[in-house]
């Protein structure tokens, strides 16, 4: 399915969020740099732990919200909030007044936000979007959104130290015709029905979004597809964390054509290959898949993905390196659109948004894990910790063969119920 073909709720949030990528990528990466030089580096952690959880706890309220207010008046209210929250953020950091502490609470404040809004834009791509359309929905996000990271990030490195001001204001800028895009231009994908507003309005918030939840923490297809897919998605996170650390350490300089490559500058090479393959490879992979059943694609994708980045958690020379990011970028193409498609099946309509804040811990889950695995690095050998990284792309593999007769079963009923409807 091409761009074209898409409801214009998809093909105005893909343009969008392709924009606001760029700039916020120009900023958001690098504003632990900004943090740490006005707080320190151990209050920064904390601060960022603070960000995380803020953003958690709001984006549960705001699953909720959206299943029984629908998914637009939410967007709208988080879109308001985040451009008056980047105005703040932006004279917070112009030439005639600096805070650091104000720029804090902004980041934390659009955080809330995107708790706001996250889950009711996820579930509105599920609710307007048929079955058979979705892989390339995804895909084709997925593409536009590492694109965007890719140019912003670029730029950013070079213009985030001296040009603050000027990229937070385009941000802001962006924000407001986000704003305008979105009330007079995205239409609503979801009315809920009245017996769920009544209740909203008679029962105790607190008691309704505790019943809302036990239904999804009772759905054990769900939880597990969350687990797993929080071990998986842990592995292309340690990258970042455990895998840089130990190029940095242990990797020697080697000489490759006419430059000399040390472990810090192959961890940049290889997360700039990963951008790229996934820029260039993208609808390529997509196109292959097509042809396959998505269960058989999905394990295929969690092998290669693990044999990938437990391979560059291990070697030290560069090609090997190089040829194992290939390898678990192809799995991550793979993985993503049939992993999406799975999920778009699990929850039932009622509920979609509440699902969708659940399953937005598979990031913040698989970051903690990364995490985890920096101390555990100072401890364990390099042939120790590759064994633990291949044991927890293991788990994540014997999950999901676990749960994907359940997982089919599910897609085919959510199939003949579209097909109905």
């Amino acid at each position: 399915m091409r761009f074209r073909e898409f409801h214009p709720n998809v093909k105005l949030r893909i343009i969008i969020g392709f924009f606001s990528g760029i700039v916020g990528s120009m900023i958001f990466p690098f504003m632990t740099i900004y943090f740490a030089d006005h707080f320190g580096a151990k209050l920064t952690g904390i601060l960022l732990i603070l960000n995380i959880l803020v953003g958690v706890l709001v984006g549960f309220y705001g699953g909720y919200l959206s299943d029984v207010m629908g998914r637009k008046k939410l967007m709208v209210i988080a879109e308001v909030m985040m451009s008056f929250v980047l105005i703040i953020g932006t004279l917070a950091n112009s030439p005639w007044f600096t805070s650091p502490i104000l720029t804090f609470f902004m980041f934390l404040m659009g955080s809330v936000c995107w708790g706001i809004e996250g889950p009711a834009t996820d579930a509105m791509f599920i609710d307007i979007s048929k079955p058979e359309e979705r892989k390339s929905m995804y895909a084709i996000m997925y593409w536009s959104s590492n694109l965007s990271v890719a140019v912003g990030g670029a730029v950013g490195a070079f213009l985030f130290e001296k040009y603050l001001f000027q990229l937070l204001l385009a941000m802001a800028i962006i924000s407001v015709l986000t704003t305008i895009a979105v009330i007079f231009f995205i239409e609503e994908s979801y009315v809920p029905p009245e017996h769920m507003k009544e209740k909203h309005k008679e029962t105790k918030i607190l008691t309704n979004i505790f019943q809302s939840y036990k239904t999804v923490a009772t759905d054990k297809l769900f939880i597990l597809f969350v687990i797993a897919g929080l071990f998986v998605q842990s592995l292309e996170f340690q990258l970042t964390e455990y895998i840089a650390v130990r190029l940095h350490k242990s990797m020697p300089t080697q000489h490759v054509l006419f430059w000399s490559m040390d472990g810090l500058k192959m961890t940049g090479i290889l997360r700039t290959e990963n951008t790229l393959l996934v820029v260039l490879l993208a609808a390529l992979i997509a196109k292959i898949i097509q042809k396959y059943k998505d269960k058989n694609v999905f394990l295929i994708s969690i092998v290669l993905f693990t044999i990938g980045y437990t391979s560059i958690s291990y070697f030290n020379n560069v090609w090997i390196l190089l040829a194992a990011m290939v390898i678990s970028t192809v799995g991550e193409l793979m993985r993503v659109p049939v992993q999406q498609n799975y999920l778009a099946s699990i929850p039932p309509d009622d509920k979609r948004s509440s699902y969708m804040a659940v399953n937005a811990f598979t990031y913040q889950g698989a970051s903690i894990l990364a995490s985890i695995s920096v101390t555990l690095g100072a401890y364990l050998s390099k042939g120790e910790m590759s064994v633990f990284l291949l044991i927890t792309g293991l788990i994540g593999f014997l999950l999901i063969q676990k749960i994907i007769p359940g997982l089919e079963s599910r897609a085919k009923a959510h199939q003949q119920e579209e097909s109905v409807s």
